[in-house]
Parts: structure tokens; sequence; C-alpha cells
């Protein structure tokens, strides 16, 4: 039996046309501009995003650094989540690397950041007791909170309030279109206001490595310096580069059906009563949910009981779970998965 592996969309790997793509790419040196492969993924990107010109990057950590990089100098400030993945879980990477200030504000239960709190960590212009403020940063899908994804009223508004203040909009934009899938808008229309937007070809879409970080064609040139300057120039990548062609023409169309998915699971588990779930905030691929405090199991130890059934789930702390749908994931596993739960759960 097959192991049914809910830990991440990360843990996907490539389908069989995307094997073929990468046996078969053209490559060139990509440093030197002349990788065919990468060039035609960069640009499909960009047009796909509504934006000039695109950078393919190693990892979507890579991506928002590079372009935070490129957005601001050592010394200047980036307003961002409190709970958003590159002040969380990427190292600390632009201030070690780049001495860029990071200023987090709440995020709240829906994904936003709420305006004001944005407009107040703005610092006021002249005074040098303060780190000049850059670069407002967004995360969408905002996968803290359970994979909620930012509406283009929302995002617009941010980027309005940049504007207002002389400041860059990015948007980490790792499972954007799942955002996009589950809003039902065009992805160029979400991220219209945004300067720079970062999305994963190695989540939900499928292929084994990389991200595109998409801006205009002065921003990228400033970021492909930046990828060079953390390592992160790469030579014959149109191997890599083609499965992302298949992830973008191919998978980003079907990413419905992880939500459906996810959806059957929640469900699922709304009816047991053990669990906590919240239905109302699975909207994409990714389902949060809880022991209730009576279940005499903790998370890790319910984690390692479910490898007996050939299920892998990631515990968050000891009394809840994260599980998140992807192109391996078919109904009939989510069906497994809730009877193996409660089975174990009993």
């Amino acid at each position: 039996m097959k192991w049914i592996d809910l830990r991440s969309d990360t843990v996907t790997w490539p389908t069989d046309e995307m094997r073929r793509a990468m046996a078969e790419a053209e490559v060139g040196d990509d440093v030197f501009g002349d990788d065919p492969t990468v060039n035609r993924l960069e640009q499909v990107a960009a047009e796909r995003l509504g934006k000039e010109a695109g950078l393919f990057v190693a990892s979507g950590t890579m991506g928002n650094l590079v372009a935070m990089l490129a957005h601001c100098g050592r010394g200047d400030e980036v307003i961002l989540g409190d709970q958003a993945h590159t002040f969380v879980y990427e190292a600390g990477g632009i201030s070690a690397l780049g001495g860029i200030h990071p200023h987090p504000v709440p995020v709240l239960p829906d994904g936003t950041l709420p305006l004001d709190a944005i407009r107040a960590a703005i610092r006021p212009l002249g005074n040098t007791h303060f780190p000049p403020t850059r670069l407002i940063a967004l995360e969408n899908t905002q996968g803290t909170v359970g994979g909620i994804p930012l509406s283009k009223a929302y995002t617009d508004s941010v980027g309005a309030l940049a504007r207002e203040h002389g400041l860059s909009l990015h948007i980490d934009g790792a499972r954007i279109f799942n955002a996009a899938t589950a809003l039902g808008v065009d992805v160029a229309a979400l991220v219209e206001a945004a300067d720079s937007v970062t999305f994963c070809l190695s989540k939900g879409l499928c292929a084994p490595v990389g991200s595109v970080l998409v801006g205009s064609r002065e921003f990228i040139e400033r970021a492909r310096r930046m990828r060079k300057i953390v390592g992160g120039g790469m030579r014959q990548a149109g191997v890599l580069a083609a499965a992302g062609l298949v992830a973008l023409e191919h998978m980003t169309d079907r990413l419905h059906e992880d939500h459906e998915n996810a959806r059957l699971l929640a469900e699922g588990l709304a009816e047991m009563p053990q669990i906590e779930i919240n239905l109302e905030s699975v909207q994409t691929n990714m389902v949060f949910f809880g022991l209730k405090d009576d279940v005499p199991l903790s998370a890790p130890q319910l984690s390692e009981r479910l490898k007996a059934h050939n299920i892998l789930l990631l515990p968050l702390n000891a009394r809840r779970f994260r599980a998140v749908t992807h192109y391996w994931i078919r109904p009939e596993d989510v069906i497994w998965v809730l009877a193996s739960l409660q089975k174990e759960l009993a």
C-alpha cells in the first residue's frame, strides 16, 4: 500500500509528463542568460501574473529573500505579519544577510494584516532614530492560519496604502494559485497591486524544485544580482524549469480538486466527537484541527500510530495537526484517513 502523505504539499513528486519534459529539456548556461527553457519559464510566469519579467530561483525562501534584498537596503524596514512565513520560518535571512529590519504586525484569523496596524507601523520621514520603511509584505494564502486566501479588494487596499506612502508591496504567493482558485479570480488580477510576487512550483503545482519571482524588468535585474550574491546562480537549470513549465500549463487548473479533498477531510473530521475543527477556515488545501482535552492521546502519539495505516500527518504541537491535500491525494485516500483516525480514537 502506498503512503498517504498529508504533512505538506511540498512532498509532491513530479508527474510522468514532468519527468519526460525534464529528460528532453533544451538547456544552456542560465548565468549567461542562454538557457532557453529557463527563459521560457520566466517569460510565461511573468505573463501569467501580469508582470514584466520573472526570475527562476531555487526555493520560495530564496525568492522572498532576493525580493527583499532588491527592495530594501541595509537598515531599511519591512512591515510584515507576525505569523508570516518570511518572519517565522525563513531563518531570519533578511536580517542575517540583508540587514533588513522586520516590523511585525498582527495576522488576523482571516489572514489579513489590519490596515490601521500597517499604517501605524510606517515610520515618519526624517527621524534619524528610526529605520526607514521601504516595503510591505503580505502572504497569500496565509498558511499559518489555515491557508486562507486574501481577496483582491484587500490586496488592492494594501497596495493603495503602500503607494500613498511611497512604499513597495511584495506578496509571498507560495500558494497564490490556490488563492486565485478559491476566490474564483484571475491570478494576475489578484496580484495587480503588488510590485513583486513569488510563487512556488514545488508545492501544489507538483514540480520537484523551484519558485519564480516576478515584477518589473528593472526590479528583476536587481533581484538577479541578489540571487547571484546568495549563491543562487544556476547553470543548466532548464532540466528543472521544464517541470515548472508543465506545472504552469497543466497543474494550476486542477487545484480545485485539492480543495475539494480538503473539504471532504474537514467535514469528516467535524463528525468525530474527539476532534475540534473550524470548518469556516478550510478554504483551500489546508486543514487545521485538534484533539479535544479529554482525548488521552497526544498529537505526536496519534501521528505515530497512524504510520501503521501508511498515513503521515504533521503534529503542530501536543494537541493540533495540519493536513495538506495535493495532487497525489485522492478522495479514497481521504476516506482511508478518516476511517483510520476513527479506529485509533475509538
